[in-house]
């Protein structure tokens, strides 16, 4: 636990048990600093923390008091009734439409899928490029070329085994981002017109690489709490010829989910049974907020049904597309096809990366990339309760950078989406992240941005226009 979090529960606990009492001044922070021994930086955090929870209030220039009665945040939103057909899936030209807000400088990008550049190392990155490309020979860059440079590969390697899931090494491929790894897979497992299950709601992306493919969705109830609905998901296998899954364990897009670790191995074990692989997409696994990294699915694969997709993209480089895939049975379809398509990853950016994470700076980078995204997530949700209309629900994912925020019935998100362009603020629409467009009223918030003196004005000003929706 980080230092302002043990602060802000020990004085959670002071509130429980009344040793601080409704409308009591807590210390100062100057005072808190120099009792405690910390920093005025984690005071304020701890101060913030336990006031998005509703615990204390800050009155202007008089300090931090416990609140009189705590004000409970908003519900989080309910699983969705799904219908039990596979779906033809025609998503792209929404997406492309609604992604088209996003590209702009002046927008506020509540509506992009990437954090902000800002919290990357960028320039450290960029100093590990210049060294390791000496080193490079013509034999080596050969060598590499399909399943990608080999230290890189056995880095990555590493951190599985320190996440406690066993990989060989030569079923990791890498790949031009998390994407090609993910269309790779869905390449290897399925041919045109085949039945695809899917998170409800799913990640665009997810979607528009089923249209590309002919490929039918089936959508899963899934929790936005707690994941993918086991007893959903059976019912859809005991329905449909499923011939993969695409599920985010881990942080998913949009929900922000998180797995229980013992409902993940319950997953593979039932996916196992019907022999039906599962591509399971990781990408956020890194940015958790807890003691230790959640394991993935992986981690409980014995047949090697689980492959499993990630990369730097949304933890350290974006823009390199530097991505992976731990193909487990399928690694050899997987690699021809990289080999028949893209070849190769760029090798500079494998370099750089493989020469950043030598160097030991990584874990320090992500602590405090952590750190930031969950203070800011705090912020985001202080600043939603206060502006968005009666009946809003909200989630309160444990990592990763998205909240999903379900509006009362008569909200029409991509009306509010539009309303909001015109604002200059992007958000992403509930409608993009089903196959049947059935999230009307609910949409995905990035709160990835700290330090963007836009993101609160922005943030309350969709609030109110949220309000006057009809």
């Amino acid at each position: 636990m980080k230092r302002y979090e043990t602060y802000a529960q020990e004085i959670a606990d002071l509130i429980k048990t009344k040793a601080l009492r409704p409308g009591e001044r807590l210390p100062s922070v100057r005072q808190a600093s120099m009792s405690r021994k910390i920093s005025p930086a984690t005071v304020f955090a701890a101060y913030y923390l336990l006031e998005a929870r509703g615990l204390i209030q800050a009155r202007a220039r008089s300090g931090y008091y416990v609140n009189a009665t705590r004000q409970p945040m908003q519900a989080e939103p309910g699983t969705a009734v799904i219908s039990a057909q596979s779906t033809e899936v025609v998503i792209s030209d929404l997406v492309f439409e609604v992604l088209d807000s996003t590209r702009q400088g002046d927008v506020v990008p509540l509506g992009s899928a990437f954090p902000s550049p800002a919290l990357f190392p960028l320039d450290k990155l960029a100093r590990s490029l210049t060294p390791a490309m000496r080193q490079l020979t013509p034999q080596r860059m050969v060598e590499d070329l399909t399943l990608g440079h080999e230290r890189l590969r056995r880095q990555i390697n590493l951190r599985y085994a320190m996440n406690n899931t066993a990989v060989d090494l030569d079923e990791i491929v890498i790949t031009n981002g998390a994407m090609e790894a993910l269309n790779l897979c869905l390449q290897a497992l399925t041919r045109p017109g085949d039945v695809v299950a899917v998170e409800s709601p799913t990640f665009y992306s997810a979607l528009q690489a089923l249209e590309r493919l002919n490929l039918r969705a089936v959508e899963v109830a899934t929790h936005p709490r707690d994941g993918v609905d086991l007893d959903s998901l059976a019912q859809v296998l005991a329905q449909h010829p499923v011939k993969a899954c695409w599920f985010m364990t881990s942080f998913q897009n949009p929900l922000g989910s998180l797995m229980p670790e013992h409902h993940k191995q319950a997953l593979v074990e039932l996916l196992a049974s019907h022999k039906v692989p599962l591509i399971e997409d990781d990408v956020y696994g890194e940015l958790y907020f807890g003691l230790r990294r959640p394991l993935p699915a992986k981690a409980f694969d014995r047949q090697g049904l689980v492959l499993h997709c990630s990369s730097f993209s949304k933890c350290l480089a974006p823009g390199y597309r530097v991505g992976w895939v731990a193909a487990g049975r399928y690694a050899q379809q997987v690699q021809r096809l990289k080999l028949m398509t893209t070849l190769s990853t760029a090798i500079p950016s494998q370099l750089a990366i493989s020469d950043y994470l030598q160097g030991g700076h990584f874990e320090r980078h992500l602590r405090q990339l952590r750190q930031t995204l969950e203070l800011q997530q705090a912020w985001a949700l202080k600043v939603i309760e206060a502006h968005f209309p009666p009946g809003t629900r909200v989630t309160r994912p444990e990592g990763g950078y998205f909240l999903w925020l379900e509006l009362p019935a008569h909200v029409d998100a991509l009306q509010l989406h539009r309303l909001a362009a015109a604002q200059q603020i992007s958000i992403a629409p509930g409608h993009l992240f089903s196959a049947d467009k059935r999230f009307e009223n609910c949409l995905r918030i990035n709160y990835g941005y700290p330090g963007d003196a836009r993101m609160e004005e922005a943030l309350a000003t969709l609030g109110r226009l949220a309000s006057g929706c009809v």
